[in-house]
């Protein structure tokens, strides 16, 4: 019962108001890019073809907006677990995101509503599970290629498969 108490405390801990989340590197490399784009049927030149984004006035290709916000609720959900459920992002692009670089990932909760029995239909899941707002930045050498909010409502009982600490990924795309 020791340990059922603290998956709960784990997970308590893991929505409240102040909590950071483990930083996540990404190391922003051609395949990552490319593929992202394709995956997201972004076709522009400038996310594939390093002659032509020259052409166009940029030093290399770039990551494109629809996977920096894969990445972003990738991170999300990798902290609060495969229960919890995207209800809203909203990013802005900064810097751009070029092959050789590193971005990291960090973010902070910022506010959190707990639910309630009968499922309010502002977030939250019939059944009372959390919302929690989180505040988002990712940064690479340039500076801050993504800042944003992601609101993720959380299961009744937050799950507690939330990662304290990882490493970092490979170049292949989430």
């Amino acid at each position: 019962m020791d340990q059922g108490e603290g998956e709960a405390a784990v997970a308590e801990v893991a929505v409240r108001v102040g909590t950071e989340l483990a930083p996540l590197e990404i190391p922003v490399t051609r395949t990552l890019i490319v593929a992202g784009a394709i995956a997201s049927r972004d076709y522009q030149d400038v996310h594939h073809d390093a002659e032509l984004a020259k052409e166009k006035g940029s030093p290399d290709i770039f990551m494109n907006i629809l996977t920096t916000n894969g990445l972003v609720g990738r991170y999300v959900t990798d902290h609060f677990g495969p229960a919890a459920v995207l209800r809203k992002v909203a990013i802005r692009l900064g810097a751009p995101n070029y092959p050789g670089d590193i971005m990291v990932l960090t973010g902070t909760v910022a506010e959190v509503q707990e639910g309630d029995a009968g499922g309010s239909g502002h977030g939250s899941e019939p059944g009372g599970g959390a919302t929690a707002v989180v505040r988002i930045v990712g940064a690479n050498g340039l500076g801050k290629h993504v800042t944003g909010t992601v609101t993720v409502a959380l299961p009744n009982p937050p799950s507690p498969t939330s990662t304290p600490s990882r490493p970092s990924v490979s170049g292949r795309p989430a």
